[in-house]
C-alpha cells in the first residue's frame, strides 16, 4: 500500500484543533487537573494538530514565558504531567467540544519558539547582515 504524499491540513482539521486548543487552555488555565507537577504551573497550548481521520491530535505545548533551551528537565516534566493526566484532558475535551468522537490527545514540548530565536540570532549576525543589506547604487555617488 502506498503511502501518500503529506497534505496542508484541511479547514475542518484546523477549525477543530483550533476548538481542542481553546478547550485544552482552559482547563490548564483554571488549574483543574489534580496532578502535582501541573500544580501551579502556568502552560501555553501553541498549536494542536489533528489527524485527518480526526482520532489523534498532538498538542505543542511549553511553559508560559520558557522554552525548550531554558529548562529542559522542567517541559520534560511537564510533558509527562499532562500525559498522566490525558484521561482528564480528554474527558475535559469532550465536554466543551462537541464531536461524536473526541481525538486521542498526545502532548509534545514546542520547539518552534527556540527554533525562531535561534534563527533571528543567527540573521542578527555581522556577516548575515553585512549579506542581506541592500547593494549601494555606484550611479548614486556622482
Amino acid at each position: 500500500m502506498k503511502k501518500r504524499p503529506s497534505r496542508a491540513p484541511t479547514q475542518r482539521q484546523l477549525r477543530v484543533g483550533e476548538e481542542i486548543r481553546h478547550a485544552l487552555a482552559r482547563t490548564l488555565e483554571r488549574g483543574d487537573a489534580h496532578d502535582p507537577d501541573l500544580a501551579g504551573k502556568a502552560i501555553t497550548v501553541t498549536e494542536v494538530r489533528i489527524s485527518p481521520d480526526m482520532r489523534n491530535a498532538t498538542a505543542y505545548v511549553l511553559p508560559l514565558g520558557g522554552g525548550l533551551d531554558k529548562d529542559a528537565a522542567e517541559v520534560e516534566t511537564l510533558v509527562k504531567a499532562l500525559t498522566r493526566a490525558r484521561p482528564f484532558l480528554r474527558h475535559q475535551v469532550a465536554a466543551a467540544v462537541h464531536m461524536r468522537r473526541v481525538p486521542d490527545l498526545n502532548f509534545i514540548a514546542d520547539a518552534s519558539f527556540d527554533e525562531a530565536s535561534h534563527i533571528d540570532g543567527l540573521l542578527r549576525l555581522p556577516q548575515v547582515a553585512r549579506d542581506l543589506k541592500a547593494p549601494e547604487d555606484p550611479d548614486d555617488g556622482a
